[in-house]
């Protein structure tokens, strides 16, 4: 077994159990080191008994890189499989998921992602998605350090490049935007105008009035470069729990459908955003929906399986759902083709 391989595996799948991040990091500091020193610089350290040795390798990670050196599969990517064969990540969902073509909503190191461009992007493709969004941070947000127009910009080159050699699978240009208080999008227009697409999400003032709320939604769905209202409630179910943000979700989901505003089904664990409940209101409403993961590390891109549990308990027909679509479908429903 390719010993960078196996350490990457293991990063992802402790990431999709959500380990804490320096587990996660030891791993793919370890890959990054054998990327760095070759195949045949690797197999002479652990030959001579020197690979602990070099920085970045540790006991754990040296005896990975050892058992695949010899051929194995090492015993500790095979508990991880074990484990998650143990543990579906939902119950249901199986037809949307077979159906999705892409996602709307991930990070990268640019922002609050763990890991770079690169990564996600190649993580993306490994699970047979056609396409994805790259959506970090807007600069309001500065404690997920979101990018500055200038910086942004230079992204917009970054993925250019990747796309070069990637192709026929895309990665799509975009941000999740801050709704700031007015319900304003928080980055320049003529930037907003050159991306593919556009996630806006509330980041502040979460506990706001309902009434206040709802006019802050109301304006943020209905400006031209919105394409999807990302988790709309702003809730979190583990951890650190924070109650639902208070609006007119009939208001709010039929303005979606009006302007043509997906409304985003977060899968990320901590978030399931929005309840099953204002699924189905959406769905009342004739709104689309996007199934994202809003994924900050490779091994979160397959919590989507868990958005597809719910949107499907609800009855979201996958027509519906514009992570089903081809990415030309996509661009030009969002005016971008």
């Amino acid at each position: 077994m390719d010993p960078e391989h196996a350490l990457d595996r293991i990063a992802f799948l402790l990431e999709r159990a959500q380990e804490p991040t320096y587990r996660v990091r030891a791993f793919r500091t370890a890959a990054a080191v054998l990327r760095e020193h070759g195949p045949d610089g690797i197999r002479d350290r652990a030959a001579d008994g020197t690979l602990e040795q070099l920085r970045g390798i540790g006991p754990k990670t040296g005896k990975v890189i050892r058992e695949a050196l010899d051929g194995r599969t090492p015993a500790y990517l095979e508990s991880l499989e074990e484990e998650a064969a143990r543990a579906p990540l939902a119950e249901g969902g199986e037809a949307l998921c077979a159906a999705l073509r892409g996602d709307c909503h991930l990070h990268s190191d640019w922002s609050d992602g763990g890991s770079s461009i690169e990564e996600m992007g190649r993580a993306a493709l490994a699970l047979g998605h056609e396409w994805a969004v790259l959506t970090d941070h807007s600069p309001r947000l500065t404690v997920a350090h979101g990018l500055s127009a200038d910086r942004l910009r230079r992204q917009l080159d970054t993925v250019a490049a990747l796309n070069a050699r990637w192709a026929p699978f895309r990665l799509l240009t975009g941000i999740e935007c801050d709704i700031l208080e007015d319900g304003t999008l928080d980055q320049e227009p003529e930037l907003l105008d050159r991306l593919d697409l556009v996630v806006a999400s509330v980041h502040s003032k979460l506990r706001m009035d309902a009434p206040a709320m709802t006019r802050r939604l109301l304006a943020a769905v209905r400006d031209p470069h919105t394409d999807v209202l990302g988790h709309c409630t702003g809730r979190l179910i583990t951890g650190r729990t924070r109650p639902e943000s208070r609006f007119d979700a009939d208001a709010v989901f039929a303005a979606c459908a009006e302007s043509g505003t997906a409304v985003e089904i977060n899968s990320r664990p901590e978030r399931l955003d929005p309840p099953l409940r204002l699924i189905r209101a959406a769905l009342d409403q004739g709104t689309l929906f996007a199934v994202d993961t809003d994924a900050h590390a490779p091994g979160q891109l397959t919590w989507q399986r868990l958005g597809c549990a719910r949107a499907e308990e609800c009855g979201v027909p996958a027509e519906d759902v514009i992570t089903t679509w081809s990415a030309d479908a996509l661009l030009e429903w969002a005016g971008r083709a």
